[in-house]
Parts: structure tokens; sequence; C-alpha cells
């Protein structure tokens, strides 16, 4: 069975980065309205971006497959996660972003707008080079092999000498007691990121709630805010709101109810 427009499509953009309406249209030898409505659907697929004039590629990258198998359980949830934490920054902002799989889907809904990112995630950086209006800054240090994101002293060397105006951290749990996560050496570079961030802001689905790792990152209180989604708990909503989160809560697949909601609380 041969290969379909839209696969055509996906392969074209994805060996480009980016590609002009106009320069798929030409290749593929059809109108520019056909190829608005296969970029419409490879867009909600997670392959690419729309953006004015054409479309960047972030869907999965050939050399790096860190999150080949991101879509997991709770992957609609990080990717609501990610949509509306997007919202939190402004054009020409400059924002640190770690690594992990709901940062990622953070990621993609920044490419192709005027940003300077500084991130430690080689998946990260991979989907953010391809585009122009964004200056990336890439943490070095030691590559750990799972994560494909630089730790150590080298990394934590570089953080300590910048500043950002936002951090978007991704944790393998959340209690009472604050964040937390399972490689120590991680979480020493996290502790810098959060001393480099004028605002510190937790990515994390709602499974994460409840749960204990290795090494503790901070205090609930010591972060700006929590984005995750909305089927956390009424009990976590309130520890959030006793530290004095600003938390906000991406509409988990299935409810009907509006597509976001904020909690904001004043720190």
């Amino acid at each position: 069975m041969g290969k379909t427009r839209r696969d055509q499509l996906s392969e074209f953009v994805q060996a480009s980065g980016f590609a002009s309406l106009g320069e798929l249209a030409a290749s593929l030898a059809v109108s520019e309205s056909t190829i608005r409505r296969d970029l419409e659907v490879l867009e909600k697929n997670g392959l690419v971006r729309r953006t004015h004039g054409g479309a960047f590629w972030t869907g999965e990258s050939e050399t790096i497959e860190v999150f080949r198998t991101r879509r997991d359980d709770h992957w609609m949830a990080k990717a609501a996660i990610g949509h509306l934490a997007a919202e939190w920054v402004e054009d020409h902002d400059t924002i640190l972003l770690d690594g992990g799989s709901t940062t990622y889907e953070l990621a993609r809904q920044l490419v192709g707008r005027p940003l300077q990112v500084v991130t430690n995630s080689l998946p990260v950086a991979h989907l953010l080079s391809a585009s122009e209006s964004i200056d990336l800054v890439m943490i070095g240090g030691c590559v750990r092999g799972r994560t494909a994101v630089t730790i150590g002293p080298m990394a934590d060397a570089m953080l300590h000498s910048i500043n950002v105006g936002k951090a978007f951290l991704s944790v393998a749990g959340i209690t009472d007691r604050g964040y937390f996560n399972s490689n120590m050496m991680l979480v020493e570079s996290e502790k810098a990121m959060l001393a480099a961030a004028d605002q510190a802001i937790v990515v994390a689905d709602s499974s994460k709630f409840g749960r204990v790792s290795l090494s503790r990152l901070c205090g609930l209180q010591e972060v700006h805010g929590v984005v995750t989604d909305s089927d956390l708990q009424t009990k976590w909503k309130d520890h959030l709101e006793l530290a004095g989160v600003d938390l906000r809560l991406a509409q988990s697949a299935g409810r009907t109810a509006s597509p976001a909601q904020k909690i904001s609380h004043t720190k």
C-alpha cells in the first residue's frame, strides 16, 4: 500500500523542520486549501504546529526516541497541561524548560513564538532548534540516558550563571511535603533552576499527586504555580491553596465543562 498524501506531507515537514503552504502545495501538486485541511488533521495528531503561512514539525524525531512511547495512559492530560501552561508564556519571555514528557508537550505549543528558551532537555532543544524565532540556549553537562537531560556539576554551574523569568519544571511526585524526583543529581539541577527563575511553575498530571520519590526538590509553597489536569482530587487543591500556589487546571479528556479552569492564589 502506497503512502497517503498526509504521509508525504508529514515527511516533507519533518525533513525541513518548517515548510510554507506554497512549498507543500507545490510538492504535492494540490491546492493550499487542501494542505490547510491536511495540516489541521496532522496538528490534532500532534505531528505539526500550524502557523501563519505554514507549519512546524512537532512530532517524533528519528534521532531522539526518548518520547517514542510517550502516548501513555496520561498523554491526553499531559497534552492539555502543555497547552494550558503555554498561556503562562508571553511573547519575548525568557523561560527555562526542564526535561520530561509534560514539558515536551509545553514546548510543542511554543514552536514558532518569539522567545528565549533555556533547556537541559535534548528532545526539547531538538524540537525548538528548527524555529528561527526562538533564541535557544542548551545547558551542558552529563546526559542522563533514560530522559536525555543534562545534569551534574557542569549543568549546575551554568544554571547558577543565568536568570530567567519563568522556569517550568517536571516532577515525579507531589505530597503535602512538597515536590519530588527520583534522581538526586537531577534534583540538584532543578534546585539551581528554582534559584535562576523569577517564577517557578510545576507541570505534572494528577497521577503524580500522592506519590513520593527519592529526593525532595522543595516545599509546596516554594513554587509560584502548578499546572495539572482537572482530575486532581479536592484535597490536593486544598493543600495547594493553603500553600498560596497559583493552580491552573487543564480540562481532562471526556469532560464537558469549559476547557480549562484557573484557581488563582496570590503569593
